[in-house]
């Protein structure tokens, strides 16, 4: 590729980029806004996760037996979010959101009837794959309908609904706990049966005649079908790779953290308190800071986004002191706030139309992926390094910014696919 091709323009001069949230939103559809508060209503009734060790030991099972159970979870969200990727592209996002919901929501109270463990892992399991399948379906749709240049901030208020329904879900819960576990259950059911009312108002049912016809003349131009197709296409590979590794960074502030704050001798309430900070700097900057950085360049902000966590890791390795702990968080905060919003919204930006559900759902599964090996794979490491350890999650994140400058390219930009192997046979001569 020559230098004048890969050099990135200042700006993507898309139409509409550079609005803010507001001019944005009045912009934005009314399927798109129905979307939307369906996420945030869904998240809002998102309780299983939080408190499914806490209703295990309540129904008699061992505090080991509960935390395995969490851990089936988290495997249930990977496989979701692979299988929500397929069923967007193969059905369409409207079909995978109201599988998803109106499947979840009988599920979920299935656990209340199972005393059986395995039976119990089992639906555990299926519950959380289920739940899942609108992920990427809800990504792909956003990207449908939001015009290129807004995206970035779209994906901005996605995320908020995801935070703001995160942050109030506990408080519900435990209400809604100290009354009792079923009355926690029925209320997540509730909350999806919502959604789905909403996707089955709003949402966009099967494409046009037309459209179905350009997505099948596109597959049948590709020799790879599926997420073959996605894998492909070795730039993204290098993005997945980016993600999955940021994010089993990203994850040890909640898992090797806490226990380096007592290792150091500190008071928990310093954990308690860069977390809440993280928490509230992300909901309230997120969005305002998105109208200026969806304007930057992508590798611009892919490197500031993906590498400020190895500087804010990075500063944890000097020293776990109360300014320092503050520095580094405050760092690796503004590293999601930059660089969050065009993560989600990349798949969006350069998928094909009628790959969108599996570019997506390929971004949540390693997304996911990290999120389930993260902890796991931080806490053997920090047991063996100590202090150390920082520097090794920092060195990760460098890496991490490596493949997002890798693999991160202009939309207008043509995907770079893997070449076929040769078939072997004779190589024609070339005209003369």
């Amino acid at each position: 590729m020559s230098e004048e091709v890969d050099r990135e323009p200042a700006s993507t001069e898309q139409p509409g980029a550079g609005l803010g949230a507001i001019a944005t939103w009045r912009q934005t559809s009314l399927t798109s806004k129905a979307l939307l508060f369906g996420v945030f209503v869904n998240r809002l009734g998102a309780f299983l996760q939080i408190f499914l060790v806490l209703f295990m030991t309540h129904q008699g099972f061992t505090a080991g037996q509960a935390g395995f159970a969490l851990g089936v979870y988290g495997a249930g969200h990977v496989l979701g979010s692979f299988v929500g990727g397929w069923l967007t592209d193969r059905l369409s996002a409207r079909a995978a959101t109201l599988i998803s919901m109106l499947g979840s929501a009988a599920l979920i109270v299935s656990l209340l009837y199972i005393n059986t463990y395995w039976l119990i892992l089992i639906a555990i399991l299926v519950v959380s794959t289920v739940s899942q399948l609108n992920r990427p379906a809800a990504q792909a749709m956003l990207a449908e309908l939001t015009k290129p240049g807004q995206l970035v901030m779209t994906m901005a208020m996605y995320r908020l609904a995801i935070n703001l329904g995160t942050a109030v879900t506990p408080i519900v819960g435990v209400a809604l706990v100290s009354i009792s576990y079923s009355l926690l259950f029925y209320a997540e059911a509730a909350a999806a049966v919502l959604y789905s009312a909403i996707a089955w108002k709003y949402l966009p049912g099967k494409a046009s005649p037309e459209d179905r016809a350009e997505a099948a003349a596109a597959r049948a131009a590709e020799k790879k079908q599926g997420y073959r197709a996605v894998l492909s296409d070795w730039r993204y590979d290098f993005y997945l790779a980016a993600v999955f590794l940021v994010t089993i960074v990203y994850t040890q502030y909640i898992a090797v953290l806490p226990l380096a704050i007592v290792d150091e001798g500190l008071s928990l309430w310093w954990y308690s308190a860069v977390v809440s900070a993280n928490a509230i700097v992300v909901a309230v900057c997120e969005v305002p800071a998105t109208k200026y950085v969806q304007k930057w360049p992508l590798r611009i902000t892919a490197i500031a986004g993906f590498g400020l966590v190895a500087v804010g890791y990075g500063v944890y390795a000097i020293a776990l002191i109360p300014a320092l702990l503050i520095v580094g968080t405050i760092i690796w905060t503004a590293s999601e706030i930059i660089g969050a919003p065009t993560t989600f919204a990349y798949p969006g930006m350069v998928a094909p139309p009628h790959l969108r559900g599996r570019y997506s759902g390929a971004m949540l599964t390693v997304f996911g992926l990290g999120n389930a090996v993260g902890p796991a794979v931080g806490v053997w490491a920090w047991s063996h390094v100590g202090q150390t350890f920082w520097l090794w999650a920092a060195g990760v994140a460098v890496l991490s910014a490596v493949c997002a400058r890798i693999g991160m390219r202009r939309p207008d930009e043509a995907p770079a696919k893997t070449p076929e192997p040769s078939t072997g046979g004779p190589t024609p001569e070339p005209a003369t």
